[in-house]
């Protein structure tokens, strides 16, 4: 019996340490890990590779269920996948471990309850976005130039003003006043 390790970060900006730590210490003799991979991508190489090193009586093991899949279904397929070849699975964070049926029957509940999280959280920012869309404030970073600054710069692209001159006069870069003249 092994313990073999899963771990995935979305971004490449994100850091597998608190995951990759976590699994050696719970005993994982080899690990393989995803990053800047989404949860619900079909195609994970890393987890495909620990999927194929399972043997019978090894225990896949990952720090949290939503680093194994995105939605209840996609989950419950790949403990299937898992128990088909002899295996169990473990969640260190939520405790779940597969090898009795009472973790199982955790597992479906626990799984069902983290896709109705993502999906309240999903259901949260989008109402958030239209509420601040009709507050007229939208994302991102704050325009540079203003609609005034915007007309005068086009005024003085018709008279001949070269764009790095422009952006001198206003106080912005070349590809700023390109930007706005576009």
């Amino acid at each position: 019996m092994a313990v073999i390790g899963y771990a995935r970060v979305s971004t490449a900006e994100q850091n597998l340490d608190l995951q990759l730590n976590a699994l050696q210490a719970a005993g994982a003799a080899r690990t393989f890990a995803d990053k800047g991979v989404s949860g619900s991508a079909a195609e994970r190489p890393q987890l495909s590779k620990a999927l194929d090193r399972l043997e019978t009586g090894d225990v896949l093991t990952v720090w949290k269920l939503d680093r194994l899949g995105r939605n209840t279904r996609h989950v419950l397929d790949l403990i299937e996948n898992i128990r088909e070849r002899g295996a169990g699975f473990r969640s260190l964070t939520e405790g779940l471990d597969t090898t009795g049926p009472m973790g199982t029957a955790m597992l479906t509940i626990v799984a069902a309850f983290a896709q109705l999280e993502r999906d309240t959280m999903i259901e949260r920012t989008k109402a958030g976005l239209a509420a601040a869309a009709a507050n007229n404030r939208h994302g991102g970073r704050p325009r540079k130039v203003d609609d005034a600054a915007a007309a005068r710069a086009k005024e003085l692209k018709g008279k001949g003003i070269s764009a790095s001159d422009i952006g001198k006069m206003l106080g912005v870069s070349r590809a700023t006043v390109y930007r706005y003249l576009l």
